[in-house]
């Protein structure tokens, strides 16, 4: 009893440093956002600010022109995440519940596509978008994203239509459905917890992602957030409470969206457990 209670309080003690090394850096963040470059050098990095200063946020919201950056992120995002779930869909549909053949070898392939690391593609693709005219064109990053992201999502996927129930699939047969009926009217509506949680997750990953955008969107005006806070982050004029200012507008996005589905993201990740 007593060697279990001491694994009890060590467990929670790990518990309690990990929620610390989490929260640490949020907290740096939050409170020199609103300190002036005079109140962070006399108290610190650590101290609460003596009053609320909003210069650091009101610098870079003007500097980068932050509206525009978000509205490029969430663009690109959001059109990556649904193109991302529809098509790893449809993909795994055809290889799960289509039974074509190989689809082991198929799926080993799509698993292998998204292990490989974003840096070999910059070379081949730098080259393919300037041909087509697409460098420095939002829709470079959108292709690019939705084909990395359909690969993980059609590798998932097709292992969850892989043990998808014969019985309703061979009663929706003989009433009548063909393969796109079934599609849209059996497995979408059954999956559809699961697809919600991979939009979720998409929409996220695309948003901080921060090579490829760099890489492929040369101007200043199709910038996402991620790229936009880096470059000005490397410009020597930029003091500390401006840095965590731009932090802080960085994470409130993507903090928003995940509060607003996130009880689509618990009911979808409980509906898979359950099932």
């Amino acid at each position: 009893m007593t060697k279990k209670r001491g694994v009890d309080w060590l467990l929670l003690a790990l518990v309690i440093v990990g929620a610390i090394a989490v929260i640490a850096p949020f907290y740096l963040v939050l409170v020199n956002s609103f300190k002036s470059p005079i109140d962070y050098a006399t108290g610190g990095p650590l101290a609460l600010p003596e009053s609320l200063d909003f210069t650091g946020i009101i610098k870079f919201w003007d500097r980068v022109n932050f509206p525009e950056k978000v509205w490029n992120s969430i663009f690109i995002s959001g059109v990556v995440a649904v193109l991302a779930v529809l098509i790893s869909m449809l993909n795994a549909f055809a290889i799960g519940i289509g039974r074509v053949k190989g689809r082991s070898w198929i799926v080993l392939l799509f698993l292998l596509a998204n292990l490989l690391p974003q840096e070999a593609l910059l070379y081949p693709l730098y080259y393919m978008f300037k041909e087509v005219g697409l460098y420095d064109n939002v829709w470079s990053v959108i292709i690019v994203f939705t084909v990395i992201q359909a690969a993980f999502g059609t590798y998932l996927l097709s292992s969850v239509y892989g043990t998808f129930p014969k019985e309703i699939l061979e009663a929706a047969s003989l009433d009548g459905a063909g393969r796109w009926q079934i599609l849209w009217r059996v497995v979408f509506p059954i999956s559809r917890p699961t697809l919600s949680v991979l939009l979720i997750f998409f929409f996220i990953w695309t948003w901080n992602e921060f090579l490829i955008p760099l890489t492929f969107l040369a101007s200043n005006a199709n910038q996402t957030v991620p790229v936009a806070i880096s470059v000005l982050q490397g410009d020597r004029l930029m003091d500390v409470t401006t840095t965590s200012a731009s932090a802080l507008l960085g994470i409130i996005p993507t903090l928003i969206f995940f509060l607003i589905f996130q009880r689509t993201l618990t009911r979808g990740i409980t509906s898979g457990a359950v099932k």
